[in-house]
């Protein structure tokens, strides 16, 4: 079954760490920025602000080929909302396998270094906005509890210019809760009036890239291989069945981390521990 070929939206400043910021199928949803509501005020420059803004040549020959989808500006901050995937030891073998197999059809492919599941998409963010940008997620996201979801659906995808392509393992169970965190992303995105995210999004972690549209190279013959190989992989069920336990947000070179609450039985279970961890440290201590 042919992969439905989907865009990306690239990111603009730290590219090289950030590979895996893309959109899912369909069309983007319009922005709801135009209703009707309460408009936040436009605040003078903070100390330590950037200068104004100047255009900065960008040299794509220093990004492994790959293009800006919009201009480096001084004073704007590529800003990005994702769920950190943080993997294990299987999960890189796995991943060896996957990227030597997909190379007999596309050479230039590069496994990801680091592994994400995209909430937002890249969006431009002013440095005095930065702050209560974090504290309106920080509101939005305080009453979400950790959940599971399940990665295992190999697919191609392309950024939203087509001059990227990558391979990545979409969701197929716990999509209902991310929905719900985007719906709660997205509102704080329209009070900054930017861009939300995509409708029916496929929601998935890259592993691995190529510069250029090479879709039809990816597709077809080599996912079925790569298919394989994931259904095929020892303990591949419980490896792709993902935890997720807070939010990340990068705006520029700043990180804000956006914990999700244990449910009853797990605040549990941590509580006897710690419990237990003092008995045995007092038992130590009167030794």
């Amino acid at each position: 079954m042919r992969a439905a070929l989907v865009e990306y939206s690239s990111s603009e400043e730290e590219e090289e760490e950030e590979e895996g910021r893309h959109r899912g199928g369909g069309e983007q949803e319009p922005s709801k920025a135009g209703a009707v509501r309460h408009r936040l005020p436009l605040p003078a420059d903070l100390p330590g602000d950037p200068e104004p803004d100047e255009a900065v040549t960008d040299d794509s020959s220093r990004h492994g080929g790959r293009v800006r989808s919009f201009p480096h500006v001084r004073g704007n901050w590529a800003t990005h909302v994702y769920l950190p995937y943080r993997v294990r030891e299987e999960f890189l073998e796995l991943l060896e396998l996957l990227v030597y197999r997909a190379r007999s059809h596309v050479p230039s492919l590069s496994a990801m270094e680091e592994f994400h599941l995209s909430l937002s998409q890249c969006v431009v963010l002013r440095y005095h906005w930065i702050q209560p940008f974090v504290s309106g997620l920080r509101a939005r996201l305080a009453a979400f509890h950790r959940f599971f979801c399940v990665a295992d659906q190999v697919k191609v995808y392309t950024n939203q210019n087509k001059t990227r392509t990558f391979i990545g393992l979409e969701v197929t169970a716990g999509h209902f809760q991310l929905l719900e965190l985007v719906s709660e992303i997205d509102r704080v995105l329209e009070e900054f009036d930017l861009p939300t995210f995509y409708k029916d999004p496929s929601f998935h972690i890259s592993l691995a890239w190529c510069v250029g549209d090479l879709s039809d190279r990816l597709e077809g013959q080599c996912l079925r291989e790569l298919q394989d190989i994931v259904d095929g992989f020892e303990d591949s069920a419980l490896l792709l069945r993902v935890q997720w336990e807070q939010i990340h947000c990068k705006s520029g070179n700043k990180y804000f981390s956006f914990p999700l609450r244990c449910h009853v039985s797990e605040q549990r279970k941590t509580t006897e521990k710690e419990e237990l961890k003092k008995v045995t440290q007092n038992q130590i201590e009167a030794n």
